[in-house]
């Protein structure tokens, strides 16, 4: 059973994109229409712009988007998942690319997610840590005895977590799992607590977004973020998309769960081959690829 999955937020790569506007006239129209609907030409900024370009979050979330998207649609009856499923960011992607909603739809909200997200990032002074070589229970031991807002925000793989909170429980966080015999406790170069409760303001924003967009049943199962469980209801699809900005990424839990159901290949939609990595770590056996029209 083949799964097809959407990589999220630091994929991102200056002439992303480029081969699929230049080569296809799908493609094209598509990049053409995100300009229209976004105001502003993103592929300008996607194709020949600099890292630091690609960094700002108002234009890292649509363009890794478009790119997973675009990419999807291009490859027409190629693209037949069994299953799905999108880490963070991805997780748009992957219901855009399933058909639970439109195009313009996804981008829109996209668009709307990153903007609120950078401006929780202002309100309080945050960041994310990755911590690699722990068991998941130690790291989730640890976080919930500080005091100040630290929670476990991506499950990423075994002995692969990432964390998020203040910048003093971030501080505090990394000097106790480093003293709990972390092999790695470093501070990522983010602007913010993603995936934690300091992102409610952004939460409260998307959700109206959320509620007031048509979503349709997914030619296929997703496996959602916050429970890393199959889905194919678009009440439930929606609630657990609200949920997933304050809620802990279980990429661990989907690759387990996707592998439990059968899936037997793999294949990364977008930038980047980060989420082949992950797999890896969880089972070597399962081919993957990167898809490619």
């Amino acid at each position: 059973m083949k799964a097809y999955v959407f990589p999220g937020q630091g994929a991102q790569f200056v002439g992303m994109g480029k081969d699929l506007y230049d080569n296809s006239a799908e493609a094209k129209k598509l990049f053409e229409k995100a300009n229209d609907i976004l105001g502003f030409r993103i592929t300008d900024l996607m194709f020949n712009g600099t890292d630091e370009d690609l960094r700002q979050t108002k234009v890292t979330q649509p363009a890794i988007f478009l790119h997973s998207v675009i990419l999807a649609k291009t490859l027409g009856d190629n693209f037949k998942p069994n299953m799905v499923a999108g880490h963070s960011l991805g997780e748009f992607s992957a219901l855009v690319a399933t058909g639970a909603m439109s195009f313009e739809d996804g981008l829109k909200l996209v668009s709307k997610r990153a903007l609120a997200m950078q401006e929780a990032c202002e309100i309080q002074e945050s960041t994310m840590a990755a911590i690699v070589g722990l068991d998941d229970d130690v790291v989730e031991k640890v976080v919930k005895e500080i005091k100040e807002v630290v929670v476990a925000a991506n499950y990423n793989c075994p002995g692969q977590l990432v964390i998020s909170g203040s910048m003093e429980g971030i501080d505090i966080a990394v000097e106790k799992l480093s003293e709990a015999g972390a092999r790695r406790a470093l501070k990522l170069p983010v602007g913010g607590a993603f995936h934690s409760p300091l992102m409610e303001p952004a939460r409260e924003k998307l959700a109206e977004a959320i509620e007031n967009t048509k979503f349709q049943d997914p030619i296929c199962p997703i496996y959602q973020n916050v429970n890393g469980q199959a889905v194919k209801t678009p009440e439930i699809i929606k609630k657990n998309l609200i949920a997933q900005l304050t809620s802990p990424v279980r990429w661990t839990q989907t690759m387990k769960n996707m592998i439990a159901n059968g899936m037997n290949e793999y294949i990364e939609v977008g930038p980047g081959k980060v989420l082949q990595g992950l797999l890896k770590k969880v089972d070597r056996k399962i081919p993957t690829s990167s898809a490619a029209i």
